[in-house]
């Protein structure tokens, strides 16, 4: 009688979620032309995303575009370099791969969509973002994530905390025995992020930056290629600093844990986007417009600021973690790093391996 009680139960709950977005919608102002989009996606029935986000911190977007319009999401989480590669791997042995790609390693998805790779989509929502993400209707930002120094407030006072790249590097060139190991930023040969990160720092402060990079490297830093993974050394005090964090994931992480503290460079603050592309050989391709737009839209985009916490890129979205909320807490300090020709500069082979020579150079002394 249990069984059969139950089975009842998810019957009912099916239909219920059938009835729920068997009859989606064309969003308000979109074309009228938009529903043939909707109900092509919903029998292609799938969407694979590629993503260098962590699941557990966009679970509710998932959950929610899959109920508005019954499409079931493969969702792969993997590092933007990984991403990048796998991706390029498929693509040349045409083999199954992502409809769409989700990285904050904005140098490679435009690369990406320099090599022609990626399809063109005239976004409803795009007039919604600001221009300076989005490029060639192939590439849209997504978040507007400022990059942070991250910290061990139990082992360093709020006296010591640096607040501009300038005190750090005096930090570390003053107290070197304190910081000896304790350090940790992006191992920029394995994490695509962290590569735009350092050569986005040495775009708008060249001699800055390399100091900063000799005056970690003279501690012997630790070099991750993932977020989570310098977020745990901090909080447990394996390392007390950490450089180039994304600040997403030190807010979420802070709220929780009271370990960590961050701050935000008062020299600047870059801001990296998630840049969200179309795969030309989508095999879901209406599904994968869904998403880019549902990504975009007020509803997705206030998902991201107060469920996920990865910082919204729309003007009209508010909350602790938006756009205009870090536009009035840090002004003219910002700088988001643009969607356009300049982030290909150093992916340039011989610009490349030169910025990675230096780089070696001054990390491994």
């Amino acid at each position: 009688m249990n069984i059969l009680k139950t089975g009842l139960c998810v019957l009912a709950s099916a239909c219920a979620f059938l009835a729920g977005t068997v009859h989606a919608q064309a969003p308000p102002g979109y074309p009228a032309a938009y529903q043939s989009v909707i109900d092509d996606a919903r029998k292609e029935g799938k969407l694979i995303i590629y993503a260098a986000t962590d699941t557990s911190l966009i679970r509710s977007l998932l959950k929610d575009f899959e109920a508005m319009y019954g499409i079931k999401i493969e969702y792969n989480d993997m590092n933007s370099t990984e991403l990048y590669n796998r991706y390029i791997s498929e693509n040349a042995a045409s083999s199954m791969s992502a409809d769409v790609l989700w990285s904050s390693a904005m140098d490679l998805q435009l690369k990406l969509v320099n090599d022609g790779l990626m399809a063109s989509y005239a976004s409803p929502e795009a007039s919604s973002i600001p221009q300076w993400a989005q490029y060639q209707q192939q590439a849209f930002g997504t978040t507007y994530e400022p990059l942070a120094i991250v910290y061990n407030k139990r082992l360093i006072s709020p006296g010591e905390v640096p607040q501009t790249r300038a005190a750090l590097i005096n930090l570390l060139q003053t107290q070197p025995a304190k910081y000896k190991g304790k350090i940790t930023t992006y191992d920029i040969e394995k994490a695509g992020v962290g590569f735009n990160a350092l050569t986005q720092d040495a775009r708008v402060n060249p001699q800055m930056t390399w100091q900063l990079v000799e005056a970690m490297g003279a501690t012997g830093p630790k070099l991750l290629s993932s977020t989570g993974a310098m977020m745990e050394r901090i909080s447990s005090g394996e390392n007390l600093i950490g450089y180039n964090i994304l600040g997403s994931y030190a807010f979420s992480r802070a709220k929780k844990d009271p370990t960590i503290g961050y701050v935000y460079p008062k020299d600047y603050t870059l801001v990296v986007s998630r840049l969200v592309t179309i795969s030309k050989k989508a095999k879901h391709p209406n599904a994968a417009k869904l998403w880019v737009d549902y990504l975009l839209s007020k509803r997705g985009q206030t998902l991201i600021a107060n469920q996920a916490n990865l910082f919204s890129i729309r003007s009209d979205v508010d909350g602790e973690t938006s756009m205009v909320a870090l536009q009035q807490q840090l002004g003219d300090s910002l700088k988001p790093i643009p969607i356009g020709a300049g982030l290909l500069v150093y992916l340039d082979q011989a610009k490349r391996l030169e910025f990675m020579k230096r780089w070696q150079q001054a990390i491994k002394r």
